[in-house]
């Protein structure tokens, strides 16, 4: 700021400076020609008396006549140049003012040469006092400038010491903390903004955890338990009812195996780090396949499976892990489905729905059935993992497609789009 306020100000004084310069000589050519004018027109007499009436605010002139010097001017200084050249020089006047300073040069006429000169120190002050201004005018905004900084910089300075305090409350774990937003709507309040939003984000995924750590101590302490109850009595029991018991404890096992195992496939289908054997695959094809495998699981619960085609779609995508999500879909509507329940399998260019009449699942549910180990009350008693919907969500989410539950009243809707 005060490097511009300085050229600014260098400008203008360059600008105020050529002005003066300027002026002179247009006033000193003026007085030039409307001499050589004269001394074409009158006679010396005349022209000796036109320099005696010249007004001394207008011009300075000094022309020796034969006997003495005649105009404002007593002496004519050595070396002058002839105008348009000029040169100054210094005068001394019985006023209060004792020493001018004037610009002037001498003009050739037919009466010999007459110096025209006129006062310049008038301008020299005025601009002595435009630098005396401009340099206390600098120096009054270099001093402001420096107060309105100290003063935004400590409101800054304060703002992110509030922001390294809360941050250090974050890193002690109290992932609750939030930075403070204001109406301004400043780079400050985005930032702030954004790591809310990343906090909140922190925090969800925190309280999934412990969700996740919950629903397997849930899930897995009853068959460790009978477990664990199981090969306490093996010791106790006949010989015939051990290979019954023995494979009794090895289901229990393998549940809890295929528990971690799907957990574990889950990670690597949602960081990517399965590899996906992407092929042309076709939709139709993909629900007549899927309509095969799942009729004869829906009449052993006499249920009734249809299958609606229409208008096939080729997708690029893996079709192992497509079937695999999609089964999941009808085997949770045949298991949960009350028996005579009638379910659909419909495929719309890139559209499927599964749609049955069972039980459905309540509003506030229907997003958190796609959370790792998340079983609802009613489907505790079926044996389960509780990832399926997790796993279909990520597998869905890998080949771009949304996922989304509907009611269908009674029943369930489960929308997928491709």
């Amino acid at each position: 700021m005060t490097l511009l306020i300085v050229l600014l100000v260098s400008g203008l004084y360059r600008q105020l400076v050529m002005e003066q310069e300027s002026q002179v000589e247009q006033h000193l050519a003026t007085e030039m020609q409307r001499y050589k004018q004269l001394a074409l027109t009158v006679d010396r007499r005349s022209f000796a008396a036109q320099i005696r009436a010249a007004d001394p605010k207008t011009a300075l002139i000094a022309w020796r006549n034969n006997v003495d010097m005649v105009g404002a001017l007593s002496f004519v200084p050595d070396n002058m140049p002839l105008l348009p050249e000029t040169r100054d020089f210094p005068i001394l006047t019985g006023g209060p003012d004792k020493l001018h300073i004037l610009t002037g040069g001498l003009v050739l006429t037919n009466y010999g040469p007459v110096l025209i000169a006129t006062r310049t120190d008038n301008l020299a002050a005025l601009i002595d006092k435009f630098v005396n201004a401009a340099f206390w005018m600098v120096a009054l905004t270099l001093a402001m400038t420096l107060a309105v900084g100290f003063i935004f910089s400590k409101a800054i300075l304060r703002r992110l010491v509030q922001y390294n305090l809360l941050s250090q409350k974050i890193e002690q774990g109290q992932y609750d903390t939030r930075f403070p937003v204001s109406h301004n709507q400043d780079e400050f309040d985005m930032l702030a903004g954004q790591f809310n939003r990343v906090l909140d984000t922190l925090e969800h995924n925190l309280m999934s955890v412990r969700g996740v750590t919950d629903n397997i101590a849930h899930d897995l302490r009853t068959p460790l338990s009978h477990l664990r109850i199981g090969i306490e009595q093996l010791p106790q029991k006949p010989a015939e009812q051990v290979p019954e018991l023995t494979a009794m404890l090895l289901e229990e096992l393998d549940h809890c195996l295929a528990t971690f195992d799907a957990m574990l496939s889950l990670t690597r289908i949602e960081e990517g780090q399965q590899t996906l054997d992407m092929q042309p695959v076709s939709l139709q094809q993909l629900c007549q396949d899927l309509y095969e495998m799942a009729e004869v699981v829906a009449e052993s619960k006499q249920q009734t499976l249809n299958l609606v085609i229409e208008k096939d779609v080729t997708i690029s995508g893996d079709k192992y892990l497509l079937f695999q999500a999609l089964f999941n879909l009808v085997d949770n509507a045949i298991k949960y489905a009350p028996e005579d329940a009638e379910i659909s399998i419909v495929q719309q260019g890139r559209r499927i729905q599964i749609i049955d009449n069972g039980p459905g699942i309540s509003a506030e549910d229907k997003e958190r059935v796609f959370e790792r180990l998340v079983r609802l009350d009613p489907s505790r008693h079926h044996q389960g993992t509780g990832l399926g919907l997790s796993m279909v969500k990520a597998i869905l989410s890998r080949h771009r497609a949304s996922i989304e539950l509907l009611d269908n009243d009674p029943g369930l809707i489960v929308d997928i789009h491709f």
